[in-house]
């Protein structure tokens, strides 16, 4: 019945529609099909019956327009000046290519593994039971033994009852945030650092103080003079394979680093993000030199085992354990025991290192990729840094390159990348953009550097 549905498209409100006999005539339909036909207009509220009179064209009202105004001066000012959806979180068409993302191509992931383990955690009791608060005791053993194994001698190692399993490092930062630091307390922050710390500690009522970070790390003078003026008792860092910097701290640099903390009675909060995303160096956490309670750990398993498996940990001692896990628990309650069981079955694999191993010369290959086509195809776009892990390159365009355009330009163009200025807490210290090296088709590479190049001379 297309053709009645055209003609009620154009009739006028209140037309009156011909009777189901003279439709079966026009369209050679039968009763049934009429009926029917008559049945799903209504429904659909085109047409309206009046019993006795006829059929008759519906008036349609448009909608009127909500209006939400009173909720601005109920919700006010935001806490966070950061976009909800950063450009990392950008969905891509299909045909473009895809700088951008913060995560490792699907291909690049133990998806065998994963959907094995995830089979055999929905057949166990975790489907059907609910976690305990702190995580399942097995993953907490698990992620103290890892930070244990890597604990100089005469350190004392985590133990299982210092690890609180969140879902996502990004959940856990808020919690260290909100409980350790506080609203309107000064938080000292790399500078540039990942874009999500910037917004969990902004939405917690924060104050945000950048501590400028060089190929090297922080200075440790900079920050002890930071603690001292701004009475701060926290510090958040990166020290291995940075985000997006891929700085890795040398070991006198953290030991430095971890002096001032302790001189300060502070707290170092400590993002091991990368841990697994090693590809020329190892990692090695600052956290297992610290058995005084000055470092709170979190690493997460993420980027590594998959983005489905939202399972990270918070490593913490002391009464600031407490503190975080009664933060978490008013929060989350807890992680999902399926999510869990999944995890640690991947993480206890015997094909686990082997995949790592695998993973480490995938990411490798095309990092140096890259890094090649943007030195052949690219010369606008200056690479101070090999990263030594991680999944990306921090690359500086000439001076006065209005980044954000650049972005759009080359988006138009069908190059997704990352404006740098995500990344700065304050005021961006140069002009920077942020490309990921371990996302889909490698092969396009080149293509990718062109179109940046084409991007940085529309404004040359």
């Amino acid at each position: 019945m297309n053709g009645l549905r055209a003609w009620i498209a154009t009739a006028p409100p209140g037309a009156k529609v011909p009777t189901n006999r003279e439709l079966m005539r026009e369209y050679g339909a039968g009763p049934v099909t009429v009926q029917k036909a008559m049945h799903a207009l209504n429904a659909l509220g085109l047409v309206e019956s009046r019993p006795g009179v006829g059929t008759f064209v519906r008036a349609v009202r448009a909608p009127r327009a909500a209006d939400f105004g009173w909720q601005t001066a109920a919700l006010g000012a935001p806490h966070a000046r950061l976009p909800i959806v950063s450009s990392t979180q950008r969905s891509a068409a299909p045909d473009a290519i895809s700088l951008h993302s913060g995560y490792p191509d699907r291909e690049l992931l133990p998806e065998r593994m994963v959907r094995a383990a995830l089979s055999r955690a929905a057949k166990s009791e975790a489907a059907l039971t609910r976690s305990p608060m702190r995580g399942l005791p097995e993953l907490q053993s698990w992620f103290a033994a890892e930070l244990g194994a890597t604990a100089p001698a005469g350190t004392a190692a985590p133990t299982a009852r210092d690890v609180m399993i969140v879902s996502g490092s990004q959940s856990g930062l808020s919690s260290v945030f909100r409980s350790v630091v506080g609203p309107g307390r000064p938080l000292l922050i790399e500078s540039p650092t990942y874009w999500g710390a910037i917004l969990g500690a902004e939405q917690s009522g924060l104050t945000l103080v950048p501590i400028p970070s060089g190929p090297e790390g922080p200075d440790p003078e900079e920050l002890d003079r930071a603690f001292r003026q701004t009475g701060a008792r926290a510090f958040y860092a990166q020290p291995t394979f940075a985000n997006p910097t891929g700085v890795q701290w040398s070991p006198r640099r953290g030991r430095e680093v971890l002096a001032v903390v302790r001189e300060h009675g502070a707290f170092l909060i400590e993002d091991d993000w990368a841990h697994d995303l090693a590809i020329d160096a190892e990692p090695a956490p600052l956290a297992a030199h610290d058995d005084g309670g000055h470092v709170i750990y979190l690493r997460s398993l993420t980027k590594s085992v998959s983005p489905a498996l939202r399972v990270a940990a918070v490593v913490a001692r002391g009464p600031v354990r407490d503190r975080i896990v009664a933060d978490q628990g008013s929060e989350a309650m807890y992680v999902s025991g399926v999510l869990q069981a999944a995890a640690l079955d991947v993480v206890t694999q015997p094909g686990w290192r082997n995949h790592l191993r695998g993973f480490r010369n995938q990411v490798r290959l095309r990092r140096d990729l890259l890094i090649d086509a943007l030195s052949e195809h690219t010369p606008g776009a200056a690479l101070e840094r090999v990263p030594a892990g991680g999944l990306n390159l921090w690359l500086r365009v000439p001076e006065g390159t209005d980044v954000e355009r650049l972005v759009r330009d080359c988006d138009s163009r069908g190059l997704l990348i990352a404006p740098g200025t995500e990344w700065f807490p304050a005021e961006a210290a140069g002009p920077y953009v942020r490309v990921n090296f371990a996302g889909p088709a490698p092969d396009r590479f080149p293509e990718a550097a062109r179109l940046l190049q084409a991007g940085l001379e529309e404004q040359s």
